[in-house]
């Protein structure tokens, strides 16, 4: 399975509060980035993942999110919360604080 345009829009529509974003499409998912920094992907199946680490990544986890992985590897990515998937404030102030855990 692979993302379709409309899955692409739907995250550039849930994020625009940021600015105007970038993808690329890969490996069946896209990655995103904002002033050509990564800051999260779009698995093959639709789930948005956060780029995370430290005290990010923590915070990330406890708010019950999951580390993406693929081939018993994980990536660094975290699994954007539930409440933000129908709030793009609350989405933009989750993908602020990863682009801000990244600098």
């Amino acid at each position: 399975m692979s993302v379709t345009d409309s899955d692409i829009a739907f995250v550039k529509e849930l994020l625009e509060g940021l600015g105007p974003l970038t993808h690329r499409n890969m490996m069946g998912g896209a990655t995103f980035y904002s002033e050509g920094q990564v800051f999260a992907i779009l698995s093959s199946d639709g789930e948005i993942f956060l780029k995370a680490k430290g005290a990010f990544a923590e915070a990330m986890e406890a708010e019950g999110s999951r580390i993406f992985g693929m081939d018993g590897k994980t990536m660094g990515y975290w699994t954007m919360p539930e409440a933000a998937l129908d709030d793009p404030d609350l989405a933009c102030e989750w993908a602020r604080r990863a682009l801000a855990a990244l600098a």
